[in-house]
């Protein structure tokens, strides 16, 4: 912990920003006005002139070293009291991360960036028809990234645009997320809704589940069909929507295809068979019999120590049976994930990792960088969880991009969370033409998400303002069960006011 003394009280708001930035450098940080006990102590200064532009300073003083930095930035015209904040708000990062990067020596390659969606900013200055040089030098004169990974978002959202050419009107339509909430263990990393299947079957909230996702998917399906709502995507997550059984997933697929509207023009459904010991050649057939043949088998990592870890509960030899018995049952579309920074694994480590990759040549490749998510086991139990430091996995990072280029994949989404190690980034790699929709639709936040089943989260985006409001499903199935009905309301009551205002 580090304690910073700053010089004034400042908005919440603001406190909460430079705080993020702060711990870009630190593990964690705590910035206070009266304290006798600081680490160290920032001073900062503001103006707004009367032309519009914004300037701001920046003093850093530790154990009796000064660091300074100055930054302006002209604005062509007034603003909102709202918008004015956020320009503050962000010029006062940008001292701030200056300061900090003068003392640490550590250069913080996204910036001043801390949120989740970098692309959905590049996106923003294209649509307001900045050309890419134009916004290249926004973003690293005034949000302080660095070239790399300007190139990055720059080659991401031209794939993004060949994928889905229609990305800016695709808000018309409508995706839809399924959570099944269900997995064989819960891996020691995880947030998401994933109960152990074992023990709630033979407590019946497996069965007494599905009953009322099948009520869900039937009335959100009336509710589509009745506005004649296009479909972009369906998306089954969790959980593993494969730890149930064949006969339940053929019969969701079923109640499915038989609500939803305008199935002829969805243009794909995916299914997360994350876990290789959920994957049977019955649950496959079943796959194969509804025309689904876009699904992940994600091996995380080829050492089978680590796999034990982290709570996973198969071996690196069944990832590999269980990948090519999915491809000889005519999975054309087959995504896998690999972590970079798990548990007491190194370059070599990830090194196996891809020469294992290589051999398979799925058609994408997700590589996510280790987060400390705050409700994980991992996260409880840092002292047992020994990980990799920031240079190491930076390394590992260069070497999934070397690797990509060399294997003839593309970036084509990116993401970011807190507390990711070495303040990097997921990427979602592909084979030219393979990429998935679903992954780049939520990504950029373009259209409505409808989340369907336990712990699905909706969103649902205004299709002309983009103004986005959420609702959560029960994230617990003895929840859902109790309350999925007035989840169905509330939805429709969302949907009525989004669409037919």
């Amino acid at each position: 912990m580090k304690t910073i003394q700053i010089n004034q009280k400042y908005p919440e708001d603001w406190i909460r920003v430079l705080n993020h930035i702060a711990n870009l450098f630190f593990e964690d940080s705590k910035l206070k006005v009266d304290t006798i006990e600081a680490d160290m102590k920032a001073t900062f200064h503001y103006r707004v002139d009367a032309d519009f532009s914004v300037h701001t300073g920046a003093v850093l003083e530790v154990e009796g070293t000064t660091y300074t930095n100055d930054y302006s930035i002209p604005y062509e015209e007034d603003a909102s009291e709202r918008e004015r904040n956020i320009r503050i708000k962000r010029a006062l990062s940008h001292v701030f991360l200056n300061v900090l990067e003068q003392h640490t020596g550590m250069h913080q390659q996204w910036g001043i960036l801390t949120g989740v969606r970098p692309t959905k900013l590049y996106h923003k200055f294209r649509q307001d028809g900045m050309s890419d040089s134009e916004i290249a030098e926004v973003l690293k004169r005034d949000f302080r990234l660095s070239e790399e990974k300007v190139a990055l978002l720059k080659e991401i959202v031209a794939r993004q645009l060949v994928t889905i050419p229609d990305l800016d009107d695709i808000g018309k339509e409508i995706s839809v997320y399924i959570g099944i909430p269900f997995c064989p263990t819960k891996c020691a990393y995880c947030t998401f809704p994933a109960y152990a299947i074992g023990s709630n079957r033979k407590q019946g909230r497996v069965a007494t589940f599905l009953d009322g996702l099948h009520i869900e998917l039937r009335e959100m399906g009336k509710w589509l069909t009745e506005n004649n709502m296009k479909i972009t995507s369906i998306y089954w997550g969790g959980g593993t929507p494969t730890s149930i059984e064949a006969d339940e997933m053929d019969a969701l697929y079923q109640t499915m295809y038989e609500s939803f509207p305008n199935p002829e023009t969805i243009r794909e459904v995916t299914v997360e068979a994350g876990r290789p010991d959920t994957i049977t050649p019955e649950k496959l057939e079943v796959l194969k019999k509804w025309g689904i043949d876009r699904i992940s088998v994600n091996p995380q990592s080829y050492t089978d120590e680590t796999l034990k870890a982290i709570g996973r509960h198969h071996t690196v030899q069944e990832t590999i049976d269980k990948f090519w018995l999915a491809r000889e049952s005519g999975m054309n579309n087959i995504n896998m994930d690999l972590i970079i920074g798990l548990p007491n694994e190194g370059i070599e480590e990830f090194k196996n990792s891809l020469d294992e990759s290589a051999k398979m040549q799925p058609e994408s490749l997700t590589v996510h960088t280790l987060s400390f998510k705050r409700a994980s086991e991992m996260t409880r139990n840092k002292d047992k969880y020994k990980v990799a430091d920031r240079d190491t996995v930076a390394e590992m990072m260069h070497m999934a991009q070397v690797w990509t280029k060399e294997n003839n994949y593309v970036p084509y989404y990116l993401y970011r969370q807190k507390n990711i190690l070495g303040n990097l980034e997921n990427v979602g790699y592909s084979k030219p033409g393979e990429e998935s929709i679903y992954n780049i639709v939520i990504m950029e936040e373009v259209q409505t998400i409808l989340g369907v089943g336990c712990g699905a989260s909706s969103k649902f985006v205004h299709p002309e303002t983009g103004k986005i409001t959420q609702f959560h499903n029960p994230k617990d199935p003895a929840a859902y069960i109790l309350t999925f009905e007035e989840a169905i309301e509330k939805k429709i009551e969302l949907l009525n006011d989004l669409y037919k205002a």
